[in-house]
């Protein structure tokens, strides 16, 4: 990199309901297009971030990670408070650092923490429809921890990703997958390396399936070794999930 460059790292927080979600799309307005239009008029340079996690339509984040590089005099520290009088007011940076010239956030071992929300009840609470996947169908919580169990670990999880996927492996690790309640909204909590197109997504509605009583926790494991997305559950729609945090396995600041 130039000397006279600086790369900054962003802490970027959305809702993502009126995004074609995080990577630019000819057909709508994305988190990393406004990212790259509101930077660059900032900075009077042409300005490309690169996403940790590019999220899809209508998915939220408390904590996705993008990079840029720049040759503006501005403090890294400050971008975020610049950056954040011209973003629309769905899309706000909780941080902004220098980061080191050679880090690359899709090159350096992470660990995600997505949640997947559903507010099951007998009517939809209107604050909830947004950020929730609302059902009237009651959940065996208990039921769905046990299916979680059988996906921490480390293993093939073909039967958990669209069809369409481009990963050139679809083994991946769960460090933890846990299933809360709390009155009316049950909350998936999974962190793990990295997730496949749609991973959390399908377990989401799997494990929903389960809690429905659709499918027993135990025939998880076959729906693993089947490696066949027509083995596990339905898609869950994407209202629910946010991608809370990304945390790096190594030093990136400067």
């Amino acid at each position: 990199m130039d000397a006279t460059m600086k790369r900054v790292m962003l802490t970027v927080a959305y809702d993502g309901t009126r995004y074609r979600g995080w990577q630019i799309q000819p057909n709508g307005e994305t988190i990393e297009g406004v990212l790259n239009r509101c930077l660059s008029e900032l900075l009077g340079e042409k300005i490309e971030v690169i996403g940790v996690s590019r999220t899809d339509s209508g998915v939220h984040a408390l904590g996705n990670v993008a990079v840029f590089d720049t040759a503006s005099r501005i403090p890294a520290d400050k971008i975020a408070y610049a950056l954040n009088r011209s973003l629309p007011e769905d899309i706000r940076i909780q941080k902004s650092e220098e980061a080191a010239a050679d880090f690359h956030p899709r090159r350096c071992a992470s660990r995600k923490t997505y949640e997947y929300r559903v507010y099951c009840a007998p009517f939809p609470l209107p604050t909830k429809r947004l950020y929730a996947h609302y059902t009237y169908v009651p959940l065996d919580v208990g039921l769905m921890r046990q299916a979680a169990a059988y996906l921490v670990g480390e293993h093939d999880f073909r039967s958990f990703c669209s069809t369409d996927t481009q990963a050139e492996t679809t083994v991946r690790r769960v460090d933890a997958l846990e299933v809360d309640q709390n009155g009316h909204e049950i909350v998936m909590r999974v962190s793990g390396n990295g997730f496949l197109y749609n991973m959390v997504r399908i377990i989401a509605g799997t494990l929903m399936e389960v809690g429905r009583g659709h499918i027993p926790p135990e025939r998880m494991q076959d729906i693993l070794e089947a490696r066949d997305r027509q083995a596990a559950g339905p898609t869950a729609p994407a209202c629910g999930l946010t991608l809370m945090e990304i945390a790096f396995m190594e030093e990136v600041r400067r």
